[in-house]
């Protein structure tokens, strides 16, 4: 069995001093609710060996926050920053996920952007919890979070539609879920 975990950047400001895309950073929300995305993953196991992190400074401040938020619960994850992440289309995303079978963790977590990101793990959810797909088919939006099981145990054979959604959180869902 393969897990991936694609969580997508938190909220950011609209334009960076640079004025470079790659250079926006998290606004106040991003930075709130990256850690408050940290705290669920924390309390819900199994945990990511393996972080691929675009370079994006938006992802790179989001994995710090979700980090902070988790790492007095959670074993340290090895962690690899890859420009190919950013501005990935779902097929180089899938590549890169099948690279993953050099170090062969079981558990992998992307962090990038959409479309890409949203794109990727509606293709990849062949089946899985009904709820979650329907939510994940509107938007995978910032500081999102879609869990794919993969019934393999290598990297190389996972595939579109092969994969079992798992869970599919946010923010707003979980806010949501606790006023109910």
């Amino acid at each position: 069995m393969r897990r991936l975990m694609l969580l997508r950047h938190a909220k950011t400001e609209t334009d960076a001093p640079s004025g470079q895309d790659h250079d926006r950073r998290l606004d106040d929300r991003g930075r709130s609710d990256a850690g408050e995305i940290g705290h669920f993953i924390a309390r819900h196991p199994p945990f990511p060996e393996l972080v691929l992190v675009s370079s994006a400074v938006r992802a790179q401040q989001t994995w710090n926050l979700v980090w902070e938020a988790m790492r007095d619960r959670v074993p340290a994850p090895e962690v690899e920053t890859l420009d190919e992440i950013y501005g990935a289309e779902p097929g180089e995303l899938l590549r890169i996920v099948r690279m993953a079978s050099s170090s062969d963790p079981k558990r992998l977590m992307l962090v990038g952007h959409n479309p890409g990101m949203h794109e990727l793990a509606l293709m990849l959810a062949g089946h899985g919890d009904k709820a979650s797909r329907k939510a994940l088919e509107d938007n995978l939006p910032t500081s999102g979070l879609a869990v794919l099981d993969f019934d393999t145990d290598d990297w190389t054979d996972v595939a579109f539609r092969r994969g079992n959604l798992v869970r599919f959180v946010s923010p707003k869902l979980l806010r949501q879920m606790s006023k109910d």
